[in-house]
């Protein structure tokens, strides 16, 4: 039995089997590189899902991480803590929103985004205004309540009803349908920009401008769910800034910390009002830690211009991948994405090329059995990019 191997059967004796793990342990990371029990070099383009934005194992960060943990960790939301303070500043001059509440995770990101919105509809608008109409396709977290929000069907909600009332699902990009679905009991829409596990699906801007009416118009709220699209991985801070919308609640997670937990919940002034002391509240959010280090990683982002780097790479990206659909009929569908946020659909089976690109040392993700999911730090070098797009384009000829 060799190291992975034991490792493999040390595991199933001790951890939930809630994982389909890749056959691939990591012992080392560092920047776009990451390294198994036997010494094998792999280029990650997946970046822990969108969450090593800036890269892995940065010695700043880590330099900062010990400073920081020999002065503060945490001491819990009793006490004023000015990295915490600091943290916000520095989030809120990156958006349009006005106030912040820090998690641990997306999914309680998007529960305080949920919640937050049945509040401010009950407490300030005085509406028995409950329901959320999310989008079929979408993604937003594990919890009961983010579970029920996704508007997904299958194993990812099999076994757990029943599950809590008050949500709906409208078709992507049907504005008529989203506009029938709206009613008295309509608390809020709630949108990704660009759907993740849905398959890479950036939604068209003029459905996202009818939206943006809608709610105005409506009365009601809009959420956006930015967990792995936020921070620079579309080429803007934000996705919706794509689109020229300021959202009245918004979320964040994935890179806020560089792999740090941490999440937050974003919102304007007046529906931030849904919230007062004790309404809504956890322990470690936002501790000082954690924030000490966000507010890092958002200098580094802000400081090497990573937002215009994404768009930059996306960008190449994109191009040449669709010389290589032009030059392999029939195996590639599509190519899709904003800035580093990127999807190959094939026209096939993805699992087997999925495995050789695995094998032959790059870590993605395979999404829908047939999209190949890119999601590589922002500081990648464009010579790792262009060692896939040649690797892909030799296992398509190695096919034909």
């Amino acid at each position: 039995m060799n190291k992975h191997e034991a490792l493999v059967e040390k595991q199933k004796d001790s951890i939930c089997n809630t994982y389909g793990r890749y056959p691939v342990n990591v012992t080392k990371a560092k920047g776009s590189r990451l390294w198994d029990l036997d010494g094998r070099e792999y280029i990650d383009l997946l970046s822990g899902i969108s969450v090593a934005n800036v890269g892995h194992c940065r010695d700043d960060l880590a330099d900062l991480m010990a400073e920081q943990a020999r002065k503060l960790v945490m001491v819990s939301n009793l006490f004023y803590q000015e990295e915490q303070v600091e943290c916000a500043e520095k989030l809120l001059a990156t958006c349009g929103a006005d106030k912040v509440f820090f998690c641990n995770s997306g999914a309680e990101a998007n529960e305080a985004a949920i919640k937050l919105a049945r509040r401010y509809m009950r407490t300030i608008k005085e509406r028995d205004a409950y329901e959320i109409i999310t989008l079929e396709g979408s993604f937003h977290g594990r919890t009961l309540a983010t579970l029920t929000a996704t508007g997904q069907t299958g194993p990812i909600k099999d076994g757990y009803s029943p599950l809590p009332e008050g949500f709906s699902y409208a078709p992507a990009g049907d504005i008529e349908a989203m506009t029938a679905m709206v009613s008295d009991k309509t608390a809020a829409i709630m949108i990704e920009i660009v759907q993740g596990e849905g398959g890479i699906k950036p939604l068209a801007h003029d459905y996202v401008e009818a939206l943006a009416k809608l709610v105005k118009e409506k009365d009601i709220l809009l959420i956006v769910d930015e967990v792995q699209s936020g921070l620079c991985r579309t080429g803007k801070w934000w996705a919706h800034q794509h689109y020229g919308i300021t959202p009245d609640i918004f979320t964040s997670a994935k890179a806020l910390a560089n792999g740090l937990p941490m999440g937050a919940m974003l919102a304007t002034d007046e529906v931030a009002k849904g919230f007062t002391p004790g309404s809504h509240a956890t322990t470690f959010g936002g501790g000082a830690l954690v924030s000490k280090v966000s507010s890092k990683v958002l200098d580094i982002m802000t400081d090497e211009k990573l937002a215009d780097r994404a768009a930059e790479l996306g960008d190449f990206f994109i191009k040449e991948a669709l010389k290589i659909k032009d030059k392999h009929p029939g195996k590639i569908v599509s190519v899709r994405g904003l800035g580093l946020m990127l999807g190959i659909e094939l026209g096939f089976d993805g699992n087997e090329i999925f495995a050789k690109l695995r094998d032959e040392g790059f870590i993605l993700n395979l999404t829908k059995g047939k999209i190949l999911r890119l999601l590589p730090a922002l500081t990648i070098d464009r010579a790792d990019l262009v060692s896939f797009l040649n690797t892909l384009d030799k296992a398509f000829t190695d096919m034909d």
